[in-house]
């Protein structure tokens, strides 16, 4: 049996609740054994950090990302979630193995830089995923040092099959462009998913897989209910992008008869173990149930906005006691993985929508949802978010000496409101340092960077033809979806009167 290793951090200050008082912190292995005052008894022979002039927090938990969308940074400006949608063959076709790999790889040290240590990544592979590619994406995650729920983002429809009309608005020769993009038959899909559960090589405590059916109406009734049978199966976790644009609502509406969370919770999918992701579009007793079923929603105000979605009430959510997760969403859509600029936008976001401040969420709710409320999410709430005996050692070294914190006046405020990242000088991952004084132990990014470059220069040379289709494409969907969205759609986030949401809340 391997020996018990000890680590003492000494002479940081150590966020817990609101307060942030100089203390000690004893490692055991990768848990913490003990906080007490300054000059805390330690083990012989127990390996000390210096952490004066640090400020620690727990490790930022990003409840919602998508690590393929990595090597597609940066790669568009002016596109709804539904130009995303119709832009992936081009921006992540002809992928092999390696390539999603890298992908993942880089926005998982973009995110340990950043002071993220877990990460939930809803990862896609076309047409279908296998066990060689949700392997190579946790061992992106192992090989950087971060835990990461790994969950493959799948369907049984395509985009253009699960929009009512859609297909049928596009000439004769772009429909049969988009028939070649067809997804697999989903027993197959959820066969290879089977498969990759059952021969999954990593420790569940750090990398973990669950199930993400993608967009409810992208999947048939059926598919739906076998990824509700392989998650339970398992004991794993199911994730969804449920309202996340007018366009999704509408079609839910026109689809089903019902909220698209309606719909889920009659299949039996909404529960403890599910997360939707986004939710801008919920209604109060969309709301109401994930609440009362123990659900969660990974909130993403960058996305959110970035793609013309809209802006989620997060004080809704909480005040209907829905367990709020915070996320960057996927580097193809928010272009970063800094969960500091999330929190600051889910702060603003709360702002922006009225003048009652009774309404807005504190920097305290946002800290925690980015913290416990993204752990709950993970499914790793009872050891991942807080500073405190007993949990996972994650811990981010803040430099106090930095320009963000002169003065300090207020540690949770400034986490929320000023940190950006470029504070983070040390990172610790189950009592592992794994960032130490702004540089990432665990990969050279030079080599890294150099080994994407070649990547990326290989598949915009592949993806030339799915980038002019998805500018022919682009011109329908950009006129058909957007008159979708402009069809009436009430909601009632409030509990009283029935609110047109484009309306009144300037989505």
């Amino acid at each position: 049996m391997a020996k018990t290793s000890f680590t003492v951090i000494r002479g940081g200050r150590v966020l817990q609740g609101r307060r942030a008082d100089a203390a000690d912190i004893l490692v055991e292995g990768d848990t913490i054994g003990e906080i007490g005052p300054p000059g805390l008894a330690a083990p012989e022979g127990a390996t000390a950090i210096d952490a004066r002039g640090r400020l620690l927090h727990p490790g930022l938990v990003n409840g919602h990302t998508h690590g393929h969308g990595g090597l597609a940074k940066g790669m568009g400006d002016r596109w709804t979630l539904e130009l995303l949608l119709t832009a992936a063959p081009w921006i992540g076709g002809n992928r092999a193995t390696e390539d999603n790999y890298l992908s993942t790889l880089v926005g998982a040290a973009e995110m340990l830089l950043k002071g993220c240590t877990a990460a939930y990544d809803l990862t896609f592979q076309f047409p279908t995923p296998s066990v060689e590619g949700l392997v190579a994406c946790g061992q992106a995650y192992k090989d950087a040092g971060m835990r990461a729920v790994v969950a493959p983002m799948v369907a049984d429809l395509t985009f253009y099959e699960a929009i009512p009309g859609l297909m049928e608005a596009l000439p004769p020769a772009l429909r049969a462009d988009v028939e070649r993009l067809k997804l697999a038959p989903y027993r197959t899909t959820l066969a290879n998913m089977r498969k990759a559960l059952k021969a999954w090589p990593f420790d569940p405590d750090v990398i973990r897989m669950a199930v993400a059916p993608t967009i409810p109406h992208h999947c048939s009734d059926a598919f739906l209910k076998g990824c509700l049978k392989l998650a339970r199966d398992f004991g794993v976790g199911l994730h969804s992008h449920v309202s996340e644009s007018k366009v999704q609502a509408v079609v839910g509406l026109q689809r089903y008869g019902k909220t698209l969370t309606a719909h889920l919770d009659d299949l039996g999918l909404v529960g403890p173990d599910f997360t939707v992701a986004h939710g801008v579009w919920l209604d109060a007793d969309d709301m109401r149930l994930l609440g009362d079923r123990g659900a969660s929603v990974a909130h993403n105000p960058g996305s959110n906005m970035r793609l013309g979605n809209g802006l989620a009430d997060m004080r809704g959510m909480l005040d209907r006691k829905v367990n709020v997760a915070v996320g960057t969403d996927g580097s193809n859509c928010s272009d970063n993985q800094n969960l500091y600029e999330a929190m600051r936008l889910a702060s603003m976001v709360s702002k922006v929508q009225g003048p009652d401040i009774a309404r807005w969420v504190t920097t305290e709710e946002v800290l925690r949802a980015a913290t416990e409320g993204s752990a709950r999410a993970l499914g790793l709430g009872d050891r991942l978010g807080r500073l405190a005996p007993g949990w996972k050692a994650d811990i981010v070294f803040l430099d106090t000496g930095h320009v963000n914190w002169i003065p300090f006046n207020d540690a949770v405020n400034q986490i929320v409101h000023t940190e950006d990242g470029t504070g983070v000088h040390s990172v610790m991952v189950g009592g592992r340092m794994v960032v130490e004084n702004r540089r990432l132990l665990t990969l050279d990014l030079a080599d890294i960077a150099r080994r994407i470059e070649a990547a990326r220069a290989r598949l915009e040379k592949a993806n030339r033809p799915n980038k002019a289709l998805y500018e022919r494409l682009a011109r329908v969907v950009g006129a058909f979806c957007p008159g979708l969205a402009h069809a009436p759609y009430h909601i009632d986030r409030y509990g009283g009167g029935h609110h047109d949401h484009y309306r009144d809340h300037r989505h």
